[in-house]
């Protein structure tokens, strides 16, 4: 009984924390180097995947329903592609 109902914590926990939006950890593969973009016009202040300002650092973009989104790297670009809806902008 008491192994049943730590299994089911345990469950329970996993559930919960796959639940919640996934937060993006640079890590040292993601490729964040080379030049800055310059002189384009994005509609977001920050990254929608990772939530680092874009201003002085956006790397890549990504035009989803006529507006340009910008991006720190290439792999959060990758992965606002996937599910556009969720991240842009209303």
């Amino acid at each position: 009984m008491k192994s049943q109902f730590i299994l089911m914590a345990l469950l329970s926990i996993t559930l919960f924390s796959c639940a919640k939006e996934p937060q993006v950890k640079h890590a040292s593969h993601m490729d964040s180097s080379g030049e800055n973009i310059k002189n384009v016009q994005v509609v977001n202040e920050e990254d929608p995947i990772c939530h680092m300002k874009t201003a002085g650092s956006l790397k890549d973009t990504a035009v989803y329903k006529a507006k340009v989104y910008g991006f720190c790297s290439s792999y959060c670009k990758d992965e606002f592609k996937k599910n556009p809806e969720n991240y842009a902008q209303k």
